[in-house]
């Protein structure tokens, strides 16, 4: 009999003899586990963040409770009611500017604005001066020289009287002297006489001739003075003073043609009594805006009135309206168009306003008491109707509304809750409606 000594198969080893692989296996399945949930709350986060960052580059906005003031916008500039115009001097010949004052700068009364160049008037006014002065000398001497031709002709005068007087009494001895003495003493007795006569025309005669050179030098004399009077007006007059308050706005020099108009300038020629220059009376400023005529029937006098000045933009002006122009007016901006024009007075002047400034004028022509208001670019159409996207946790909800009034960039609504954040930009507008 004979023996196999093929050996037997050996056994799997029973689990008590793996004692490793199940811990194996349980912690990869816990990675496993922890990595998924990882994965899920990381999508989750980012979801929830891409929302919120969504959410909050949307732009929003929240509806007002509050008065509600329904206005007419319209743009204008800044014009003075009252103003004082400065020219040049008169009969003042070769005007030539060598100092102003900087344009808009404030001025009081008897600050000077304008130097013309005044070195050929001085000149001149040496000259007359000393023409002056020659022609008082040559009045002075005259005077004195008539003085003493006045006072010889009287002691000439006098001593032809005392011969005269001396001849009389001579005649009365014509009884005790011989009949040729008693002649002789008649014949001088005439001559005295004709002597005295011929003394008091000649004294007459001199006096005469004394006055009347007396008279051509005072003319004369009055002549020059004249002249430089004048001339010294003319320098005075060289220095121009404002005669009140305001600030200084130079004109256009026109001559060198409309085309090359300039304002003026130091060292311009300017023509006598030509305007120069005008200061407006700051307390007079109001506002002169252009009116659609669409909007001119809401209009009238007294209305309420802000005014928001384009170099000071976060300054509102208060003000009122206190004209309105019953007809158009044709402007002379391109291209040519005719408007109606609002005047609006401020309650009170700010010193830092000037003419000529641009800005806004908002008419209130109308008050809502306790109106729910909201952004007019946060008003969208939904077939037709008004509505409003209100944001809330789940998105936007578009919300219908009745719009009361109307501004150009608030609008008065009802059927909207005071607080309500909406949206200002529609994001549903190119989804599809079912």
């Amino acid at each position: 009999m004979s023996v196999d000594a093929t050996p037997a198969p050996e056994a799997p080893p029973s689990p008590s003899q793996r004692p490793g692989w199940a811990s194996k296996l349980t912690g990869l399945a816990f990675t496993l586990v922890t990595v998924a949930a990882v994965a899920a709350i990381g999508f989750y986060s980012l979801r929830e963040t891409r929302q919120v960052s969504a959410k909050s580059e949307r732009p929003v906005a929240q509806a007002r409770r509050g008065e509600f003031l329904v206005i007419i916008s319209c743009r204008g500039e800044l014009i003075a009611g009252r103003s004082v115009l400065i020219t040049a001097p008169t009969k003042v010949p070769d005007l030539r500017i060598v100092w102003m004052l900087p344009q808009g700068s404030p001025v009081k009364p008897g600050d000077t604005v304008i130097r013309f160049d005044d070195s050929g008037a001085k000149r001149q006014l040496q000259e007359k001066e000393a023409a002056l002065g020659q022609a008082q000398a040559s009045l002075d001497q005259a005077i004195a020289e008539a003085q003493i031709n006045q006072q010889k002709d009287n002691l000439e005068l006098a001593a032809a009287r005392h011969a005269v007087e001396r001849a009389k009494l001579d005649i009365t001895k014509t009884d005790i002297v011989s009949a040729l003495q008693a002649e002789e003493y008649k014949l001088d007795l005439s001559l005295a006489g004709v002597k005295q006569t011929v003394q008091e025309a000649t004294g007459k005669l001199n006096r005469t001739s004394s006055g009347s050179k007396i008279a051509s030098l005072r003319t004369l004399r009055d002549k020059n003075q004249a002249e430089v009077d004048l001339t010294r007006q003319r320098i005075e007059h060289m220095v121009v003073k404002a005669p009140s308050d305001g600030v200084v706005t130079y004109l256009m020099n026109n001559s060198q043609g409309w085309m090359n108009a300039r304002p003026f300038k130091e060292g311009d020629n300017v023509w006598p009594g030509s305007a120069l220059a005008e200061i407006p009376d700051l307390k007079t400023l109001h506002m002169k805006a252009k009116v659609e005529e669409m909007d001119r029937s809401r209009l009238r006098e007294s209305l309420g009135a802000r005014v928001v000045m384009d170099p000071f933009p976060e300054k509102t002006f208060d003000g009122k309206v206190v004209q309105v122009s019953p007809l158009t007016e044709q402007n002379f901006e391109w291209p040519p168009s005719r408007n109606f024009r609002a005047f609006a007075a401020f309650d009170r002047v700010d010193e830092r306003l000037r003419p000529g400034m641009n800005g806004r004028l908002d008419i209130i022509v109308d008050r809502i008491p306790d109106a729910i208001s909201v952004p007019a670019k946060g008003v969208f159409t939904r077939n037709g109707k008004p509505v409003v996207l209100i944001i809330t946790d789940k998105g936007l909800k578009p919300v219908d509304v009745a719009v009361v009034a109307r501004n150009p960039d608030e609008v008065a609504v009802s059927g909207l809750a005071a607080g309500a954040t909406i949206a200002l930009v529609d994001d549903l507008a190119g989804e599809k409606k079912p």
